[in-house]
């Protein structure tokens, strides 16, 4: 058995023969018929194993998880053929799937690179002729989109046998002090990835903005617009194509930023232009939400079968057949909404808009010269303190519509300090984030669970139409009292959250820093 092991990086210019003399030059070996191998790489959109440092690979009819440090694997399952996607729970119970649940949660695992290779085995021998160092040459090439393959770096892999450690040891010191060779550094996947193309480690969805306090709010209002934008357009082809929800959540979360940037900063853009960009991605996030509202409730179907008792929770089934159908609907009218000429010019028009603003006269734009730190401040200090009193006037009393509305508030709150809040001092803004997120969970908790147990009213004729229907409607019955139950205990922990997050010594904070 193998275990632990290295890569280096051969010559470009030394063939498979030559590298062979060199080894054997110092070490002795024994050299292995060549073969061919043909490895598939898989990860998340955005790089999850990537940042986890492992690599899934298919390859010999296996699918295998890989420590990128170590080389050593960690789980794998057989696996006849390489697949376009894998969802992780789809996979059969153990510890691959075990491994990868934590990590890659709802996301799927695609293809982001195919590497054929032609590998050399040697074995490494000692004065008994026992095999203490496994070696492996290969000569690779990735295949691109066009039907292309483009050579990659030759590469040298060294794995250790078993109870052989400091064989391993002598034997990476002579390929590296005798023989020149350096490690490699870039893994073989990620450099087949970027000789395809793509982005090694991913695409991220995150903001990652740096903003100047100083900067003029226009400016660094376009630098946050543009961002948003460029998240929107390399999540588009994955929403369409149904890969995984987190394409479409990811895009609509980068609507809304942008719906809130211009509210929040409009007067640093030319109001005409802006309203009508405004009023469409309006109907950008309008057209979206419903495929989002059935993804959730589609991902949350086992929470709801656990809040039943175990004989009952079986009964539930025919609804989520149901909602996946209803589901799949939606997403395919988002998908034409998406690929719509409408979509296409919205954005396209957005960019040049983005970068034109420069250009437009600053008579209708009264905040556009201000420091984007002193535009940013007022508002988050403006939305604290509207929270603080609408918040502050919500009693037992109160409509649910009053917790709705707070609610939002709260979201433009955390869609500024998103974005603007890297300005402000950390010691005020993360503690200001914590208590937003909290009351934030308690208020998304009470929405849901009234929408989510208006939903299961509003189709129960179909599900009494299917066949298992009047067992399923009695556990959607008693789901509806749980989701009841838990919507009460929300409006119960409201009072404690809503004081947290409006403390005196939080307000005093907000007053002096967002000024």
């Amino acid at each position: 058995m193998t275990v632990n092991g290295a890569q280096y990086l051969l010559p470009r210019d030394v063939g498979e023969a030559s590298a062979r003399r060199m080894l054997a030059e110092h070490l002795r070996v024994e050299v292995e018929p060549a073969r061919p191998a043909d490895r598939t790489f898989y990860d998340t959109f955005d790089g999850r194993l990537h940042s986890s440092g492992l690599v899934l690979v298919h390859t010999a009819a296996r699918l295998a998880l890989v420590d990128a440090t170590a080389y050593s694997e960690q789980a794998a399952l057989p696996m006849e053929d390489a697949p376009e996607r894998i969802l992780v729970d789809q996979l059969p119970a153990g510890s691959l799937r075990d491994l990868l649940e934590p990590i890659v949660d709802v996301r799927a695992l695609t293809r982001i690179a195919r590497v054929r290779s032609r590998v050399r085995p040697l074995r490494v021998l000692d004065g008994q002729a026992k095999t203490v160092v496994r070696l492996v040459i290969e000569s690779p090439v990735v295949a691109v989109a066009d039907g292309r393959h483009l050579p990659l770096g030759p590469r040298l892999h060294v794995a250790g046998v078993r109870g052989y450690d400091k064989q391993l040891d002598r034997v990476r010191g002579t390929l590296e002090r005798d023989l020149g060779l350096t490690s490699a550094g870039e893994l073989l996947h990620d450099e087949a990835v970027a000789v395809a193309g793509g982005a090694p480690g991913g695409t991220s969805s995150k903001l990652g903005l740096t903003l100047a306090p100083r900067q003029r709010a226009d400016a660094a209002a376009v630098t946050a617009l543009e961002r948003l934008l460029e998240v929107i357009e390399v999540n588009l082809p994955g929403t369409v194509a149904d890969v995984d929800s987190e394409f479409l959540h990811d895009l609509r979360v980068a609507v809304r930023r942008t719906r809130s940037v211009q509210r929040q900063v409009r007067q640093a853009f030319p109001p005409g232009p802006l309203e009508h960009f405004r009023a469409e991605f309006r109907w950008l996030q309008q057209a979206t939400g419903p495929a989002r509202d059935l993804d959730v409730y589609v991902l949350e179907f086992d929470r709801f079968r656990a809040a039943l008792p175990a004989a009952v929770a079986p009964d539930l089934e025919p609804l989520r057949g149901l909602l996946e159908r209803r589901r799949l609907a939606e997403q395919r009218r988002a998908a034409r909404a998406l690929r719509s000429e409408r979509t296409t010019r919205l954005l396209a028009g957005w960019a040049v808009f983005l970068e034109g603003v420069a250009q437009t006269p600053e008579a209708d734009r009264p905040a556009a010269a201000r420091p984007i730190r002193d535009v940013a401040g007022e508002r988050v200090g403006r939305v604290y303190r509207r929270m603080v009193r609408a918040g502050g006037a919500i009693d037992e009393l109160s409509p649910p519509e009053a917790l709705h509305d707070l609610r939002k508030q709260g979201k433009e709150l955390r869609y500024l300090l998103e974005i603007f809040g890297g300005m402000f001092p950390a010691e005020v803004v993360k503690p200001m984030v914590a208590t937003l997120k909290s009351l934030q969970d308690t208020l998304g908790r009470f929405q849901d669970r009234e929408v989510q147990a208006a939903m299961l009213r509003s189709l129960r004729e179909e599900v009494a139409a299917v066949e298992d229907g009047p067992a399923a409607l009695m556990a959607m019955g008693l789901l509806v009292e749980r989701l009841e139950q838990e919507q009460t205990a929300a409006r119960a922990e409201f009072a404690e959250r809503f004081a947290a997050f409006a403390a005196g010594s939080q307000q005093t904070l907000v007053t002096t820093t967002f000024a």
